[in-house]
């Protein structure tokens, strides 16, 4: 087998050249990181999960309507995903008070915000992703301001269908951040959702009992990351009762 060639390697996946022209293999590490890198630990199975639920909640979106670069799961811990320009921004859409938003407004964690806020952040992991505003982006040509359009409401298009699902099951959705990308078609170009959706970029919450379901369970030590995050898969019925993600698989290059 040829060995692929490596396109990039992130904090929790590292991206191969597809097989085809335009696509990219998209793999998911064990490798949980918070507070910009600073804190680091291998939690064996994570990568299989994020996997999972990247692909259930992408196709979710794609079937709805809402473009992302998923193209289909190829194993337990890759997919192949469409290639695109990613915009140097996270964008964070929040429902309630947490995190950074709720140290930096005074607000106590869990208060619910009068309607969904979105923020951007610039990605730039040696700055420390910082907060950036419409004006920033624009001045500094990032993004149009139909992107900022497009973006704005692909995010809380997103917002709409993860809030609900995750709704359904009994977790309250507080907060997540996407990545967008552009794709060409010919002389026009399309935004799309990029990069993953999984609980490594959610805030999710039981809504009974407030317990944590996403990588806070990691940045607070509040018990093992894998559970919850099985939790979240079992709930969603991405994986059934009693099953165990793969661990220590084989990475064929």
């Amino acid at each position: 087998m040829a060995r692929r060639k490596k396109i990039y390697e992130g904090k929790a996946k590292t991206l191969y050249e597809g097989p085809e022209p335009g696509t990219i293999v998209q793999y998911f590490k064990d490798d949980a990181t918070a507070f910009n890198a600073e804190k680091k630990a291998v939690i064996e199975g994570k990568g299989v999960l994020n996997n999972l639920l990247s692909e259930y909640f992408m196709t979710g979106l794609n079937n709805i309507g809402v473009p992302t670069h998923f193209m289909k799961r190829l194993n337990m811990r890759e997919q192949l995903v469409r290639s695109c320009e990613i915009v140097p921004l996270e964008v964070i859409v929040r429902n309630y008070a947490a995190g950074t938003m709720a140290k930096r407004l005074g607000m106590d964690e869990g208060t619910q915000l009068p309607r969904p806020i979105v923020e951007y952040c610039l990605k730039d992991d040696a700055l420390g992703d910082p907060l950036v505003t419409e004006e920033h982006i624009a001045a500094f040509g990032w993004a149009s301001q139909q992107d900022m359009d497009d973006i704005l409401s692909l995010a809380l298009r997103v917002n709409d269908f993860l809030a609900g699902v995750m709704y359904g099951v009994g977790i309250r959705l507080v907060d997540f951040k996407i990545e967008i990308g552009r794709v060409f078609e010919g002389d026009f170009q399309r935004l799309i959702v990029a990069d993953e959706i999984s609980p490594d970029s959610c805030r999710l919450w039981d809504i009974e009992t407030g317990q944590k379901l996403d990588k806070d369970v990691f940045r607070r030590d509040l018990g093992n990351l894998t559970d919850a995050y099985t939790e979240v898969a079992t709930r969603l019925g991405v994986m059934p009762k009693g099953a165990t993600p793969m661990i220590r698989p084989t990475l064929i290059n």
